[in-house]
């Protein structure tokens, strides 16, 4: 079965418009994971402008809450995760004027950053994944890392499918990742965009074992639910 992750980095957003404390991540991290969630992501920015470090310990402190921290290579925010450890890490780039991640990181330029990087967490006992761009050299870099998994960036496909463009050619160049990726002993994972419609392309992917996925489901879970939406993205990733 193939797992279905949670962002709620914008049950963040939607607290912090108001200054408040509602609503709470951690409430809705929990009630995400009861309604069948896998695991919950967040996301820790280094300006903090959604998830903050209460957020982050009150959810890695709750063992029945499975947690996938994503961070920077900011010195301090691997400080904060080393101190709260989550059950999984997502390596991530991050460019503060971004209004979401654009993209993959570049490995081949902070080769030997994210090598001492992924040592630590190793050592910690923390599954660690690195976010990047479907791309065959990456996938390569990935093993020489000796990471658990990768994450796939799924942002361009998702675009060309929501705009009705061909998507074909992006389609194989994620198939070879995975394909290759599951070949040299890597776990595959897919985020970012995602909807009903892209994620149902994907799931024909037999080697993508997670998807991650969180402003859609909760701009969708307004309307129909958490419960509802969460189920729904089960069942389209496993059919």
């Amino acid at each position: 079965m193939k797992r279905l992750g949670v962002n709620i980095d914008h049950v963040a957003t939607v607290r912090n418009a108001r200054g408040s404390s509602h609503p709470d991540p951690f409430t809705i991290a929990k009630h995400a994971m009861e309604c069948g969630a896998h695991s919950i992501t967040i996301h820790l920015r280094e300006d903090r402008r959604h998830i903050r470090d209460s957020d982050v310990l009150k959810i890695c402190k709750n063992k029945k809450i499975i947690t996938n921290l994503e961070i920077s290579l900011n010195e301090d925010i691997l400080k904060i995760a080393l101190k709260n450890k989550p059950n999984f890490i997502c390596l991530v780039p991050e460019n503060r004027k971004e209004v979401t991640t654009e993209g993959g990181l570049n490995l081949s330029k902070n080769l030997n950053k994210i090598r001492k990087i992924i040592d630590k967490f190793n050592k910690n006992k923390i599954r660690t994944s690195l976010f990047v761009d479907p791309n065959l050299n990456d996938i390569k870099i990935a093993k020489e890392l000796n990471v658990d998994c990768v994450e796939l960036h799924t942002g361009k496909i998702s675009n060309l499918v929501k705009s009705k463009k061909n998507y074909i050619y992006e389609y194989n160049k994620i198939k070879k990742c995975c394909e290759l990726a599951k070949k040299i002993g890597i776990e595959v994972h897919a985020g970012h965009g995602l909807d009903y419609k892209t994620t149902a392309i994907l799931s024909k992917l037999k080697e993508i074992e997670e998807f991650n996925i969180g402003h859609f489901i909760i701009g969708e879970s307004i309307v129909h639910g958490l419960k509802n939406t969460i189920r729904r993205f089960k069942k389209i990733s496993n059919t």
